[in-house]
């Protein structure tokens, strides 16, 4: 290998490409989500492992005093230790299994009455605000920057 293609690798210049094939969207009342991870690569490469991740962007706030948390839902690690090599397409089917994370203002809202009216109020004062992610890496052994994708999902 020469001196140019391992400063290419280092920067995944040519290297594995991730691409993430998900459902659109997903029911309030599901524990898992399916889907599967597409590698290529325009040079041959070791794959170490490839993660994929449910999380949640979770929002709160107005203007300057808006806030903006992270939580993991699941984490699900798919077997690794293979080489693709150029042309070669590799898919790897998962399932994730999930949980979601519920703010004190949905814990209220979903006891419904008069405590589901306070919920939603707060909810609604506080400007809450959920977005949901899918996000793949691939830990590629030579390159310094992994490759990953990163899909919306909607939730029902």
């Amino acid at each position: 290998m020469g001196f140019f293609q391992g400063i290419k690798n280092k920067l995944g210049i040519g290297g594995v490409k991730v691409q993430l094939q998900v459902p659109g969207q997903v029911s309030k009342t599901d524990s898992s989500v399916d889907g599967v991870v597409i590698l290529t690569t325009k040079s041959e490469q070791e794959i170490v492992t490839v993660m994929v991740k449910f999380i949640e962007e979770y929002t709160t706030g107005r203007g300057d005093d808006e806030k903006t948390k992270e939580f993991e839902l699941g984490v699900v690690s798919l077997p690794g230790n293979f080489t693709i090599k150029p042309g070669e397409t590799k898919e790897i089917p998962f399932n994730l299994p999930f949980q979601f994370a519920k703010s004190n203002a949905d814990g209220l809202k979903e006891k419904g009455g008069a405590l589901g009216a306070l919920g939603s109020v707060a909810k609604f004062a506080n400007k809450e605000k959920s977005e949901y992610f899918l996000d793949a890496e691939a830990d590629v052994k030579s390159a310094a920057l992994d490759p990953s994708d990163n899909k919306e999902i909607k939730v029902v």
